[in-house]
């Protein structure tokens, strides 16, 4: 039988958890909402109009809401290539939290070709 348990290599991995659960309790905020609400939460948390059509742009204030109040521990923090999820890198691993389909569509994800 092989052991498949990933083991911490280094002290900011004991941190990916707590960082990860943060970032994922606030995107779940904004998942499975319409777009006017996705767009009303962003407004509220981030104290600031959203008015852009740039995609990126976009993903940008996706993810400063994701990982506001959240302490992230020295973990790099980006929205992948694709805007489908939120990357988490700079340990031993990576981990990426999905968006969802409703964020993804506000976004304006690209399709996966």
């Amino acid at each position: 039988m092989c052991d498949m348990t990933l083991h911490p290599k280094n002290v900011k991995d004991l941190a990916l958890a707590p960082v990860a659960a943060g970032i994922d309790h606030n995107v779940q905020r904004l998942r499975g909402k319409s777009p006017e609400d996705i767009q009303y939460q962003l407004e509220i948390e981030l104290d600031a109009v959203v008015e852009s059509e740039d995609p990126r742009a976009r993903a940008e204030q996706v993810l400063a809401m994701a990982i506001r109040d959240v302490d992230l521990y020295g973990w790099d923090v980006a929205v992948t290539d694709d805007r489908s999820a939120i990357r988490l890198s700079g340990g031993s691993v990576s981990l990426d939290i999905a968006l969802g389909a409703s964020v993804m569509a506000f976004v304006g994800a690209l399709s996966a070709a």
